[in-house]
């Protein structure tokens, strides 16, 4: 855990210092405080400022450039179909959705910290040396799981045509481009799951209405057996597997 932790931690602060890097370059002196009761002084350098506050950035980084927006939207759109609105809660959809993006991410998460952070920790490469390193991993994931199609949009409306080469496109292209691609997929796996218990509701439903028993809600009926039918094929383990699997 502790090393996840600070995969997570380097990963927050590559992602900020992205467009500034040189905000993370050694040797930027401190800021002082005195304080005129003790007549002490206080001193934070700006490089643990910077790091302090990428933290607030981590979850928004987590939705927007790791497997966690497919995985949630995913298990967001079983809910609805099986029938229970509040049933995994949100708290567990999105515990589920943290670690499971984990275990999809940890090669990209090992591969930052052998090129970036234990490199830097030995004092073998600078910051922006780092922090360039870091980018690879993450830029590789993201191309790989987005559309031409989408990367051309974003290419569009940015000013650029065509890219010569998929290393010349910015982030600030990718990012939108990997996150559209994602909902689609997102919905089109989320398409695929509501097939089966849609077809539940609509035998339960004619069931009910040629037995005349029309003022009986289809719903209270058919969610037993839509619960019934995902144990029974062990659902979480298909749903799971196939998200993990779709990353490949």
């Amino acid at each position: 855990m502790k090393k996840i932790t600070t995969l997570l931690f380097v990963t927050g602060v590559t992602l900020f210092l992205i467009g500034d890097a040189s905000a993370a370059t050694p040797g930027i002196p401190a800021i002082a405080f005195s304080s005129n009761d003790s007549g002490k002084t206080y001193s934070v350098t700006l490089q643990i400022l910077g790091l302090m506050t990428a933290l607030t950035l981590i979850p928004a980084l987590l939705m927007t450039m790791t497997s966690f927006t497919r995985i949630m939207i995913v298990l967001s759109i079983l809910r609805q179909a099986i029938g229970m609105s509040t049933t995994p809660t949100n708290q567990i959809l999105i515990g589920i959705s943290l670690f499971m993006s984990i275990f999809i991410m940890m090669p990209v998460l090992n591969d930052v910290n052998d090129r970036s952070l234990q490199p830097y920790i030995a004092e073998k490469i600078t910051a922006e040396e780092a922090i360039e390193n870091a980018k690879t991993p993450f830029r590789k994931f993201m191309l790989d799981q987005t559309r031409k199609n989408d990367l051309k949009l974003f290419g569009k409306l940015s000013g650029v045509k065509e890219f010569e080469s998929l290393d010349q496109v910015p982030f600030t292209v990718i990012m939108p481009a990997f996150l559209t691609s994602e909902l689609k997929t997102a919905f089109q796996i989320g398409f695929i799951l509501f097939i089966p218990f849609l077809i539940i509701d609509l035998v339960i439903a004619s069931v009910l209405t040629a037995m005349g028993m029309m003022m009986l809600s289809p719903l209270i009926i058919s969610l037993p057996f839509k619960i019934m039918l995902f144990v029974l094929v062990d659902g979480w383990t298909l749903i799971l597997g196939t998200l993990a699997s779709s990353f490949a």
